[in-house]
């Protein structure tokens, strides 16, 4: 682990309940902003691949972009799935694809 996270354990067993509450508000707020920031550089027919639920390795297009989400367009299945942009890989736009 890293020492930064190692220095954030043992401050987190130091707090009380008001100070966790703190904490995770702001922990939340910090994903939202990755989620959202991720999100900023995809556009709707832009080629994205991720990991699949099974640990399947699922690639598509990107049909609707939302705050925080994508709605992609399995290439294979024709299943649609809603991912958290953090969560996606960037593979090409349009139909142009890295091999």
């Amino acid at each position: 682990m890293s020492n930064i996270v190692t220095k954030a354990e043992e401050l987190v067993f130091q707090m009380d309940n008001s100070q966790l509450n703190d904490v995770i508000e702001a922990i939340k707020l910090k994903r939202q902003h990755l989620s959202r920031q991720a999100t900023r550089d995809i556009m709707v027919g832009d080629i994205v691949g991720f990991e699949g639920r099974r640990g399947n390795q699922v690639s598509g297009k990107v049909v609707k972009v939302n705050q925080k989400t994508l709605v992609v367009l399995d290439s294979k299945t024709q299943t649609r799935w809603k991912v958290s942009g953090t969560l996606v890989q960037k593979l090409g736009i349009g139909e142009e694809v890295a091999a």
